[in-house]
């Protein structure tokens, strides 16, 4: 899991370096510069790859898809105003609450 945080905490760096580059030129510039509906969108495309990946047992393609997933979802974020460390505190103030419980927690709709 190391790994992974260490590979997400450059990839924020990366995206970050790129704001305000030439969408012309840089693919996270352009989607940057586009806001996050649009980003969602693409976040929603990738999950729906993800997801169909995981159902025909691709593993190569699950881990490809997944890396488009946590891409754009750091974009999402950050296009958002929203910081991983936001989403960590989240996590975290759930840590040793079951699922089941938190969920029954929250505000129903």
């Amino acid at each position: 899991m190391d790994r992974l945080a260490s590979a997400l905490a450059r990839l924020q760096a990366t995206i970050e370096a790129r704001r305000g580059d030439d969408p012309n030129t840089s693919y996270t510039a352009k989607l940057l510069s586009k806001g996050p509906a649009y980003v969602a969108k693409k976040l929603g495309e990738e999950a729906v790859e993800t997801v169909i990946a995981a159902v025909q047992g691709d593993a190569d393609a699950l881990a490809a898809e997944s890396a488009d997933v946590l891409y754009h979802w750091l974009v999402l974020l950050s296009t958002a105003g929203v910081t991983p460390d936001a989403v960590a505190a989240k996590l975290e103030a759930r840590e040793g609450t079951s699922g089941l419980v938190e969920k029954a927690a929250r505000p129903k709709d």
